[in-house]
């Protein structure tokens, strides 16, 4: 199974394609299964796929952090569902302790606490209210 990541029109999509049989592939969206039925018969070896880093977009939403250093060192607070940012309440320079709430984020239609799980100082905040995020995206790293 391979995992791709798609941005469309600012929307985040996380794309696991299953199985590719002729003219049929079968993928998940978010979650959600699909039967996809493509005009030519694909085969794996012509299926390619060139990815980019963050460092190597150049567009990014105000108030994100880009950056064009290595991945980031620190603990990594990570999303523990897809869904979207209500809040971030610590900023980068911010000192916090294990536990304390860093962002609020809505999945499910719930509102979920996402906390920190070291001390230590905040050194990126990689999200901002209203973004959309998907499983195991990074929203803050702490140093």
């Amino acid at each position: 199974m391979k995992n791709f990541n798609f941005k469309i029109n600012g929307t985040k999509y996380s794309v696991d394609i299953n199985e590719v049989e002729g003219q049929e592939i079968s993928l998940d969206v978010n979650g959600t299964p699909y039967k996809v039925t493509v005009d030519k018969e694909m085969k794996k070896k012509q299926v390619t796929v060139t990815t980019r880093t963050a460092s190597q977009v150049s567009a990014a939403p105000s108030g994100v952090v880009q950056t064009s250093a290595p991945a980031s060192k620190g603990s990594k607070v990570t999303t523990p569902l897809p869904g979207t940012i209500l809040d971030v309440f610590v900023n980068v320079g911010d000192k916090v302790k294990a536990g304390q709430t860093v962002v609020l984020l809505e999945a499910m239609k719930m509102e979920n606490n996402i906390e920190a799980d070291v001390d230590g100082t905040v050194t990126e905040v990689k999200v901002r209210k209203g973004d959309s995020v998907l499983e195991g995206d990074v929203m803050v790293v702490i140093g």
